[in-house]
């Protein structure tokens, strides 16, 4: 079977970038839903909803893309959703109460084959454990404008703030794109990547992933 080419559903930079590790060739069209919370929905049910609606919302393009693909990812601290920051100083109030403490990330992707309109999903789920940064540090960071576009107001993979510490899950996944979930969903679809998909992210991220094989087994890991 020949790669798919990919619609990737998002604007997210990030995204791009993690995509592009898996050799599958991809374009980009971000679909554009209302992304409010639904009164009593809880993260994970919240999460996979975006996946899927915006996955859907990308149905409707017409492109020569064989499958779509939309993610959606959520930061989820003393069981309220802390989506991107509205102004810096909402990021500061973030970063504080995230500070020293553990917390949740769910990604969830939503796939769909054109060919046969199959519509899948699957779900990451990470504790991710912050270290103990200093008021400084959280508004350098914030005046650097990166927390903005990042739910929760941070980036596991900055280069300078390095906010998380201790962190044992997928790397990728609260980056915001799962690429080991979306390995094994895709070979539901009967596709495989044309590289070795977990070696390629471990290197780019150098980082040794623990959970990586377990993912691939099926187990609910990450």
């Amino acid at each position: 079977m020949s790669p798919p080419l990919i619609l990737l559903a998002s604007n997210s930079p990030r995204r791009r970038v993690l995509l592009s590790w898996t050799g599958w060739p991809f374009e980009v069209r971000p679909a554009d839903i209302d992304e409010t919370q639904a009164v009593e929905e809880t993260p994970q049910d919240y999460v996979l909803r975006l996946a899927r609606e915006k996955a859907l919302a990308a149905s409707e393009f017409e492109t020569e893309t064989s499958v779509i693909l939309a993610a959606d990812t959520v930061v989820v601290f003393e069981d309220e959703v802390l989506g991107k920051p509205e102004s810096p100083e909402q990021a500061v109030e973030f970063l504080r109460r995230l500070r020293g403490r553990v917390h949740e990330v769910y990604t969830a992707i939503a796939v769909i084959d054109r060919r046969s309109g199959e519509l899948l999903t699957d779900l990451c789920h990470s504790l991710v454990p912050m270290r103990a940064y200093r008021d400084d540090e959280i508004a350098a960071y914030v005046a650097s404008g990166e927390p903005m576009d990042k739910a929760g107001a941070y980036g596991i993979q900055s280069a300078t703030f390095h906010p998380v510490t201790d962190f044992k899950g997928c790397y990728a996944s609260v980056m915001g794109l799962p690429l080991c979930h979306l390995v094994r969903t895709m070979a539901i679809l009967g596709f495989e990547p044309p590289v070795d998909v977990p070696a390629v992210c471990q290197k780019n991220l150098n980082y040794l992933c623990p959970v990586y094989r377990a993912i691939l087994e099926g187990e609910d890991e990450g």
